[in-house]
């Protein structure tokens, strides 16, 4: 028995050491398997090859609805086949318990709201409403399109089918009246930032939401002067003037939910991530930032105005206005170039439908 025992030591220290060594061989064996094996994805989560056709699920799910009716969580299904990591719950606006989303909480603006949570809340307590209106919000379904505000929309005479949709964005300083022919009559919403901003007032429509997408913290304080109509004290920081007056009662005035440039910027996009603050080349145009948001809050997304055709110099920017394509400069805060190969993707995958085709052209 003497002599058997260190045979029983070298066993038992020879016995783990052989199942590490076969673990260790095994998962290497895998790994190189594994190795050279192209991905299904790009690096931001994206399924590579994009495609129109619905999975079978959601032909079974939406197959049998007549044309023209409203397809209940069409846009996030979509998106979901083709980006897996996307989860819908993000509500459109900040209301008062905007402090449980830790998405928000960690990002200092554009990104998030630190280190402005008392200013949001004294504004939220003014304005008191926190959603589309009963009417709206009581939809079960909604069709949403984002007015992009390309001079793609000039002699198209879309007006009629674009206010067909229950949610209308519009952004900045697009104008309606005079217009309505090429981009409609309603507007359910205008989202802006100081900058953006009509000045002038007598070119409000007459019912809509005025929303806040807030890039700085001072875009929170310009917010509060125009709801408690007070004197802003100073306009240093504004890279150009700003309105002094919004023809809306705080009840008709929000604040876009900040988490929409956070997830069109670092995740959609893939732009710089520069420690969460703003920097060169990673701040989203309004315009994805607001696709971004329909893609949580409506059933059914569409757009229109979209896009910038660089070939075409002497084409028109804006559909209100004579400032030539040729205008464009690159952007410090933007890059124009890897957002559009987003918002290729959602067109090609039919996430979202380009009613004016300025997306892809005829790429697409």
């Amino acid at each position: 028995m003497r002599i058997m025992k260190p045979t029983r030591h070298l066993l038992l220290v020879l016995c783990p050491m052989l199942v590490l060594g076969f673990l260790y061989y095994s998962s290497g064996r895998l790994h190189l398997r594994g190795w050279g094996q192209k991905s299904l994805y790009d690096k931001q989560g994206f399924l590579l090859k994009l495609g129109g056709n619905l999975p079978l699920e959601l032909m079974y799910k939406y197959g049998n609805l007549s044309e023209g009716v409203c397809k209940p969580g069409y846009a996030a299904a979509k998106m979901t086949t083709i980006y897996p990591m996307f989860a819908k719950p993000a509500p459109m606006f900040l209301d008062p318990n905007f402090r449980r989303f830790s998405k928000i909480s960690n990002f200092f603006p554009p990104f998030g709201m630190k280190t402005q949570e008392k200013i949001i809340d004294n504004i939220l307590t003014a304005t008191k409403s926190y959603g589309l209106g009963d009417e709206l919000d009581s939809q079960s379904c909604k069709k949403c399109i984002i007015m992009g505000n390309g001079g793609i929309l000039a002699n198209k005479s879309m007006g009629v089918k674009i206010d067909e949709y229950d949610v209308i964005a519009r952004l900045n300083e697009a104008p309606v009246s005079g217009y309505e022919k090429d981009v409609g009559s309603k507007t359910t919403m205008r989202i802006t930032y100081p900058e953006g901003a009509i000045q002038k007032t007598e070119r409000y429509e007459q019912d809509s939401l005025f929303v806040l997408s807030a890039f700085k913290a001072l875009d929170f304080k310009w917010l509060r002067s125009i709801i408690f109509k007070e004197r802003l004290r100073s306009t240093e920081g504004f890279w150009k003037s700003v309105a002094r007056h919004v023809p809306r009662e705080p009840s008709e005035m929000r604040i876009l939910n900040p988490y929409f440039i956070q997830e069109a910027a670092f995740r959609f996009i893939g732009l710089p991530h520069n420690n969460g603050q703003m920097g060169r080349g990673n701040i989203p145009t309004l315009g994805t930032v607001a696709i971004t948001m329909a893609l949580h809050n409506c059933d059914e997304v569409a757009v229109a105005g979209f896009g910038y055709d660089m070939s075409t110099p002497h084409a028109p920017l804006h559909y209100y206005e004579k400032i030539r394509m040729a205008a464009i400069k690159e952007s410090w805060t933007h890059n124009i170039s890897k957002e559009k190969e987003f918002l290729i993707k959602l067109v090609k995958a039919g996430v979202i439908q380009d009613l004016t085709n300025g997306i892809c052209g005829s790429g697409c």
